[in-house]
């Protein structure tokens, strides 16, 4: 059956007022795009941002009265900064479209994060089984990929590991993969720790993974120490958690930072001086990881 698509591009006051207008007009969903290539690097805690040109798209099931469709939602919205347009999808199979377009990917020598719906390339490789519907991390951005290479890399022998913002649990789920004796994972979302411990059944590692809330965290484990602390997250954060993950970090231990655009290294490589012997950045695309040996 084909879609109607109409899309209403907008600023970000009349965000929602487009959204609940589409919807109430029987929109089966409606998603929020970057109309002018604005890129969001780093909210402000408990802030959820949008760009300032959004295009609203909303699907509906395809009706006879679709000229008639544009025009009143053109109407409802005629108070307001906007644009109408609209296109015919034909149908398709939408699953498998999405699903194609993710591939088993190689990071250094032994890993590999495979699909499901794919077969490993290589059966006899380190295999991580990801559900690539989850949106918390599944090793196609550079700042997950540097991770999961250098975690191939350096884990030869069984460690314990500190993952600190765990999203899917990728990094975690990967370095028990290739041997770890033990990982933690931390992060402030509910969903976040459900996926990975979702992912962590699905790969047959959820005895060896143990994870927490960071208010948990912080309560059970706060003089807890590593040989390996991992933290894929955002630059400003990673500064403000300098000194406690420096004191997750057992000395001698190594801490890698991810969720750093290149120009941000510095600053990130001056707040972690103090308490580690900084490598100079590696660097992938317009991002870097930035590893640290404990310093005694």
């Amino acid at each position: 059956m084909p879609w109607l698509q109409i899309s209403v591009h907008t600023t970000q006051n009349f965000a929602e007022q487009v959204e609940d207008t589409l919807l109430q007009f029987g929109a089966c969903s409606v998603t929020l795009t970057d109309a002018a290539d604005q890129p969001i690097l780093e909210p402000a805690p408990g802030e959820t941002p949008i760009w300032q040109d959004i295009v609203a798209t909303g699907l509906f099931n395809e009706t006879e009265n679709q000229q008639q469709l544009v025009k009143n939602i053109d109407t409802a919205l005629a108070e307001i900064e906007h644009h109408i347009s609209s296109e015919i999808l034909e149908d398709q199979n939408w699953t498998r479209s999405w699903m194609d377009h993710y591939q088993a990917m190689q990071f250094g020598e032994r890993l590999w994060v495979c699909p499901w719906h794919i077969d490993p390339p290589d059966p006899e490789a380190v295999n991580l089984r990801l559900d690539p519907g989850l949106a918390f991390g599944t090793g196609t951005h550079p700042t997950t990929s540097l991770c999961l290479s250098w975690l191939d890399q350096h884990i030869k022998q069984p460690k314990k590991l500190l993952d600190f913002g765990c999203g899917s649990g990728i990094l975690a789920i990967a370095a028990l993969l290739l041997g770890l004796e033990q990982a933690d994972g931390v992060d402030i979302d509910p969903q976040a720790l459900e996926a990975s411990l979702t992912n962590a059944k699905a790969n047959e590692v959820e005895d060896r993974l143990h994870l927490y809330s960071a208010e948990q965290f912080a309560a059970e484990h706060a003089q807890q120490q590593y040989e390996i602390v991992v933290a894929n997250i955002l630059s400003g954060p990673l500064v403000e958690l300098a000194p406690t993950l420096a004191g997750h970090t057992l000395a001698g231990g190594d801490i890698v930072l991810s969720g750093i655009l290149a120009e941000q290294a510095d600053s990130i490589i001056a707040a972690y001086t103090p308490y580690f012997k900084m490598d100079a950045p590696l660097v992938e695309g317009d991002w870097v990881l930035i590893h640290g040996c404990r310093l005694s």
